[in-house]
C-alpha cells in the first residue's frame, strides 16, 4: 500500500475526542503554530541576573528624551525600575517619621519591637529606618518587612541575628520611612459579614462561602513625556522622571485622586485620565467604581473643571466597576465587567465623549484585553472577544477547555501579552486549584489557530523597546535577592527575555503535540503501521514519537510503539497494529529545536477482528 501523508490541520482543537479528532491536533504544550505547521517555541534566559520581591502584575518600557531604555515593573510589594540591566525599587514612600525616639525594644531574639504612634502598616508593609544608634549589638538602619502588627502604634520586625541583650526603648533618635502598602498576593474570597445571601446560615456561624473577592494588588503604568505614571488598583498615583536618579523614589501626583481603579494617559491630547476613582478628590471614601476623572491637557495636576481649564468627568452607567482599559485606534475602550465603552477626545466645551459598544461582554480582568493596529481582543468570564467597530464572539478551538478549567477566583490576575513576532495573542491565566498564574492560551490572529500550554508568565510585553519580549515568572517559595531586606518573606519573579535559544533558562523545556485518532477508511479494518518517515525542519537534538494503537475508542488497552530520531534519520520501523492511533510528538531535553512537515506512515490493512 502506498505511504499516508500524516499532516493534521494547524492549531490545537479541544472541543473533540481523539477519535472524532481525526485529521487534528488535539493536546499540546510549549507548541506553536506559524504559517501552517507545529514548532516548538523558542527559548528564554534572565533579563537580569536577580529576583525581584513579590509578584509582577504589570510591565512598561519606554525610552527617555536622552535615549536610555527603562521598564518599569509593578508587584504586589514593590514598584521597579530597570535600567541598563539592574532593577532599582522605587516605590513610593507613604509616611515619615521624623525625630522618633527611642523606638526598638529587644529580648535577645531577633524580634524587635517598634514603636511608632499611628504607623499603618500592616503585615508585609517595609519600613526603612536611618540615623539610629545601635541597640544590643544590632544596626537598626535598613529596610525592613513587617512581620507582625500588634495595634496600630506597635509592629515587630526580625533582624539577622539576635539581640545581645533586652532593652525597652532604646536606640536614640532618627526617622522611619514606610513605603505604600503591599497589596494581596492573588484574589481570594472574603468572609465575614455581608458575604454571602441573606439567611443562607445560622446567626453568629462563620460563612464557609462567599460571593465577594478581595482584589490582588494590580498597577497600571503609562508615560506622560518621559515620565512614569504608576497608578496603584484602588490606590493613588504617582510619578517617576529618569531625570532624577534611579535610587529616587516615585512620588504622588499633586492634586490627582488618591483612589482609583485604572490610570492612563490620552493620546495625543495629553489628559491623565483616571477610571474608577473618586467623587471627590482627596476623599477614597467617596470612589467610585464607575466614574472616570480626566486632567486639565497638558497638566497632571488640576483636575476641578473650570471655564478656563478642560478638566472634568464622566460615568459610565452599564456594569458594577470599571475593570480594564486601552488606548485604541482614535478612541480609549473601557470595559466594565459587564459591558464595553468608548471614551473619544471630542476638544471643548465637553472635551470627552463617552458611547457604549457593547452589552454582555465584560472583561475578565485589568490586564486581560490589548489593542493591534485598531482591534482589541479580550478574554471575558467564559469567551473571548474582538472588537473591529462591532463586538464580535471570537471562535476559539479550546474554549471548553480554557473555562472549564479556570480559576475564577483567581481569573481576574489574567495577563495578555502579544508576540508579534509569531503573531500571536497570549492570555495566561489561573488554572482550577492554582492561585497563580499557570497556563497560556494563545491565539494566532493571521491564521487564526489556537495553542494552549503550561507557560506561567504574571506580564508580558513585547520587543519594541527591547530586542526581544520581556515576561515575569513567579516563584512563591524563593526568597528575592535584587535588595537586601531584614526578614524578608519568600514570593520573587524573575524578569526573562524570551524568543532566545531553545531553553528554559539554561533547563531543558518539555514541548509535546498529540494528534487524534488516524485509521483506514471508516474503521473497520484493523491497520498495521511498519514505518515512519520523519520531515522535520530546523530539527537540533533528539525528537521522540509516541504512536498508541487501539481497537476502539473507550477501551483501556491499547499498545504503545516510541520511536527516537535526530535530523539525519531516515525511517524509523514501528510495528504497530490496532483499528486506530494516536501520535504524540515530544522533546525534553537541552537544545532541541524542530518544526513538523508532512510525516508519511507505512500503513496496510489488517483484517477485520
Amino acid at each position: 500500500m502506498p505511504l499516508v501523508n500524516f499532516r493534521p490541520a494547524p492549531g490545537i482543537n479541544k472541543e473533540v475526542t481523539d477519535y472524532t479528532g481525526e485529521g487534528k491536533w488535539t493536546d499540546g504544550d510549549n507548541v506553536r503554530f506559524f504559517q501552517g505547521l507545529p514548532q516548538k517555541i523558542k527559548g528564554w534566559e534572565k533579563f537580569i541576573n536577580t529576583t525581584i520581591v513579590g509578584v509582577a502584575r504589570d510591565q512598561h518600557a519606554w525610552v527617555s528624551l536622552d535615549g536610555t531604555r527603562y521598564n518599569a515593573v509593578g508587584t504586589d510589594r514593590k514598584l521597579y525600575v530597570i535600567e541598563e540591566g539592574r532593577a532599582y525599587d522605587i516605590t513610593p514612600i507613604r509616611k515619615t517619621t521624623t525625630s522618633l525616639s527611642n523606638p526598638f525594644t529587644t529580648n535577645a531574639s531577633t524580634s524587635v519591637v517598634v514603636t511608632d504612634t499611628g504607623h499603618g502598616a500592616q503585615v508585609g508593609d517595609f519600613v526603612t529606618f536611618d540615623s539610629f544608634s545601635a541597640i544590643d549589638g544590632l544596626d537598626m538602619n535598613k529596610e525592613f518587612e513587617v512581620i507582625t502588627v500588634a495595634n496600630n502604634n506597635a509592629y515587630v520586625v526580625t533582624t539577622t541575628s539576635a539581640a545581645s541583650g533586652s532593652t525597652s526603648g532604646g536606640g536614640g533618635t532618627g526617622n522611619a520611612k514606610y513605603q505604600v502598602n503591599v497589596g494581596p498576593e492573588f484574589s481570594l474570597p472574603a468572609f465575614g459579614w455581608g458575604t454571602d445571601t441573606w439567611s443562607s446560615g445560622t446567626w453568629g456561624t462563620p460563612s464557609s462561602v462567599s460571593n465577594v473577592t478581595l482584589e490582588a494588588r494590580q498597577w497600571s503604568l503609562d508615560n506622560f513625556g518621559e515620565k512614569l505614571i504608576a497608578t496603584v488598583l484602588n490606590g493613588g498615583a504617582f510619578e517617576w522622571s529618569p531625570a532624577t536618579s534611579v535610587s529616587t523614589r516615585a512620588t504622588a501626583i499633586t492634586g490627582a485622586p488618591t483612589a482609583s481603579r485604572i490610570g492612563l494617559v490620552s493620546t495625543p491630547d495629553r489628559h491623565l485620565v483616571f477610571m474608577g476613582t473618586e467623587n471627590d478628590i482627596g476623599d477614597p471614601s467617596k470612589q467610585d467604581d464607575l466614574l472616570i476623572r480626566f486632567s486639565s491637557q497638558e497638566d497632571i495636576n488640576t483636575y476641578q473643571p473650570t471655564a478656563e481649564n478642560t478638566a472634568g468627568s464622566l460615568r459610565i452607567a452599564d456594569g458594577s466597576r470599571i475593570v480594564a482599559s486601552e488606548r485604541s485606534r482614535g478612541q480609549i475602550l473601557v470595559w466594565t465587567d459587564t459591558s464595553l465603552h468608548s471614551l473619544q477626545f471630542i476638544g471643548p466645551p465637553f472635551t470627552f465623549g463617552l458611547r457604549q459598544l457593547g452589552q454582555n461582554c465584560g472583561i475578565i480582568g485589568q490586564h486581560a484585553g490589548i489593542d493591534l493596529n485598531g482591534v482589541s481582543y479580550w478574554m471575558s468570564q467564559d469567551s473571548f472577544f474582538l472588537f473591529d467597530g462591532t463586538v464580535k464572539k471570537l471562535p476559539c478551538t479550546v474554549e471548553q477547555f480554557v473555562f472549564d478549567n479556570i480559576n475564577i477566583t483567581g481569573s481576574e490576575n489574567a495577563f495578555v501579552g502579544h508576540n508579534g513576532e509569531f503573531n500571536e495573542i497570549l492570555w495566561f491565566y489561573n488554572r482550577t486549584g492554582s492561585d497563580q498564574i499557570n497556563a497560556v492560551v494563545a491565539y494566532n490572529y493571521l491564521e487564526r489557530t489556537w495553542w494552549i500550554g503550561t507557560l506561567s508568565r504574571t506580564s508580558w510585553i513585547d520587543r519594541e523597546v527591547f530586542d526581544n519580549p520581556v515576561a515575569t515568572e513567579y516563584f512563591d517559595t524563593t526568597t528575592a535577592n535584587n535588595e537586601v531586606i531584614s526578614g524578608l518573606t519568600a514570593g520573587a519573579s524573575k524578569i526573562l527575555l524570551h524568543e532566545t535559544g531553545n531553553n528554559a533558562d539554561g533547563e531543558a523545556m518539555t514541548a509535546f503535540v498529540k494528534s487524534g485518532s488516524v485509521e483506514l477508511g471508516e474503521g473497520n479494518d484493523l491497520l498495521f503501521v511498519s514505518k515512519l518517515i520523519p520531515d522535520i525542519q530546523n530539527q537540533e537534538g533528539t525528537l521522540n514519537a509516541k504512536l498508541e494503537f487501539k481497537n476502539y475508542p473507550n477501551t483501556s488497552v491499547s499498545t504503545i510503539k516510541t520511536a527516537t530520531f535526530t535530523d539525519d534519520t531516515q525511517f524509523v520501523s514501528l510495528r504497530g497494529r490496532g483499528r486506530e492511533f494516536t501520535v504524540n510528538v515530544v522533546s525534553n531535553t537541552t537544545g532541541t529545536a524542530w518544526r513538523l512537515g508532512t510525516q508519511r506512515f507505512d500503513i496496510q490493512p489488517d483484517g477485520r477482528r
